[in-house]
């Protein structure tokens, strides 16, 4: 028994306040629907906005546009955009709006993915009329200039690809999306050695672009950390060159429905290792294609642990747990009108083919339903965790509203992404089978029910290897149909 007088007076102060604090001055913990994940929108002369109004000094900004690579007119106009991005407008030159960007010490930035370009800055909460002036010159008033385009954006798009060489869990990444979904979201999300892009690349047609890139019905402003109505008062002002709608004499971007085709790539390669297995995952929240069951399978399947001193829960964790040179890990990564649940392998070529063995078997189980009740809760409880935690990122979160809201009209709200993943239960995992859609079928006509018919292994998979392909199995040595 310890001593009361052996214990410091501060510490007894301590245990005495602790004792007599009233459950009123507990503190608990915040609920999902506490933490303001949730967007306030609105329109304004055709512009779609919305924003956060959260607390902090500093806010961030970005102009959301449906111009990805799966929407580009050509090859390379989607890193091109990107590229002009913060370059000469009709008002700034690039030295200005650099020199402007750091007095007021901000951060700007661009980017794109396979569905949307991305440019926005961060910066202090009271600069806000200042950046979205800058970001409505942006997208509206670039010259896109020649000499721009030769000596400072077409020079750093090879300078990628030499890395995109390099990297073979890109290279596999790339290649199974080329394999699952051929054109549109099958297009490699950069350029490679073999596109021929000095080909199509042309500041004229670049500038053509940006203005169907750019038209109102197809771009969103996303802010957090900015008051909504004062962001309303400055895209009103600011926002007001922006066209109505996209030029007629342009194709119009292309918005076909998704089609998964499945299939087998394999790429030689010196530098690496790396095997990825895929099926038709879930779509984004906001484009009606959304399975909450998706998030938790792929938490169930993980393969890496995120607790230390712990190999985890996830089944594919212990499933390669003797293949400690191989590193899995699976991910659902949703677009508007489709989904491609990956798992990826990398390291080791002999502990790949290895590892690839068992994780079939455990596809087979799961399959068969023989998945633990508990195995099942706590991947529910770990996929609503990656899900606010995502939320609470902001650049995740304007990305995500934005395209949310250029698709459907409606941001992508975290807590009602929590509730759904919230109410998955046992039986609807044990349902949801990734499926093959045949190349005649879009993703978009086949009815929940159908879905939950369709066995995981029935159809054909997505199966793309780079690297030793000497040791690197084929997909049906390891029992996959492609």
């Amino acid at each position: 028994m310890v001593l009361r007088t052996s214990i410091p007076r501060a510490t007894q102060r301590a245990l005495r306040w602790q004792r007599s604090r009233r459950p009123s001055d507990v503190r608990t913990l915040a609920s999902a629907k506490s933490g303001g994940f949730n967007y306030e929108i609105g329109e304004v002369n055709g512009v779609k906005f919305a924003s956060r109004d959260l607390p902090g000094p500093t806010a961030q900004l970005a102009v959301v546009a449906r111009a990805g690579t799966r929407f580009q007119l050509y090859p390379g106009f989607a890193e091109g955009l990107e590229k002009f991005a913060f370059k000469a407008t009709e008002k700034r030159s690039s030295l200005r709006i650099t020199r402007e960007a750091e007095l007021l010490g901000a951060e700007l930035f661009s980017y794109h993915s396979r569905e949307n370009l991305v440019v926005g800055a961060k910066f202090l909460r009271e600069d806000l009329p200042y950046f979205v002036e800058l970001l409505g010159e942006v997208t509206s008033k670039t010259k896109f200039l020649r000499h721009e385009l030769n000596e400072e954006v077409i020079p750093i798009i090879k300078l990628l690809r030499k890395g995109l060489l390099a990297n073979t869990a890109e290279m596999a990444l790339n290649s199974a999306h080329g394999v699952a979904f051929h054109r549109g979201l099958g297009t490699t999300l950069h350029p490679t050695s073999s596109v021929p892009i000095t080909k199509y690349l042309h500041e004229d047609d670049l500038r053509a672009f940006s203005r169907a890139a750019y038209a109102k019905p197809n771009f969103a402003v996303v802010a957090n950390g900015a008051n909504h109505d004062e962001l309303e008062k400055w895209i009103g002002e600011f926002f007001v060159d922006s066209p109505a709608a996209p030029p007629k004499d342009l194709p119009p971007i292309e918005t076909k429905p998704t089609r998964y085709y499945g299939g087998e790539e394999r790429i030689a390669h010196d530098g690496g290792n790396n095997m990825i297995l895929a099926f038709p995952g879930s779509g984004a929240y906001t484009g009606g294609h959304y399975n909450p069951a998706i998030a938790v399978l792929s938490s169930l399947l993980g393969g890496q642990s995120y607790i230390k001193w712990s190999p985890g829960f996830s089944l594919l964790a212990r499933a390669t747990r003797a293949q400690t040179q191989a590193h899995v890990s699976t991910r659902n990564l949703s677009y508007s009108d489709a989904g491609l649940l990956t798992i990826s392998l990398g390291g080791n070529a002999r502990h790949i083919r290895e590892a690839s063995e068992a994780i079939v078997e455990i596809l087979k189980a799961i399959s068969g339903g023989d998945i633990a009740k508990d195995d099942i809760k706590k991947a529910v409880a770990y996929a609503k965790f990656r899900t606010l935690s995502a939320g609470e990122n902001t650049s995740t979160g304007l990305e995500m509203t934005g395209a949310g809201l250029v698709q459907s009209g409606k941001p992508s709200q975290l807590d009602g992404i929590a509730d759904a993943i919230d109410g998955v239960t046992e039986e609807s995992v044990k349902k949801v089978r990734p499926i093959c859609i045949p190349a005649n079928q879009s993703i978009a006509r086949l009815t929940q029910k159908s879905q939950a018919a369709a066995a995981l292994l029935e159809g054909k998979a997505t199966v793309s290897t780079v690297g030793d392909l000497f040791v690197l199995p084929f997909a049906e040595e390891i029992g996959l149909h492609v």
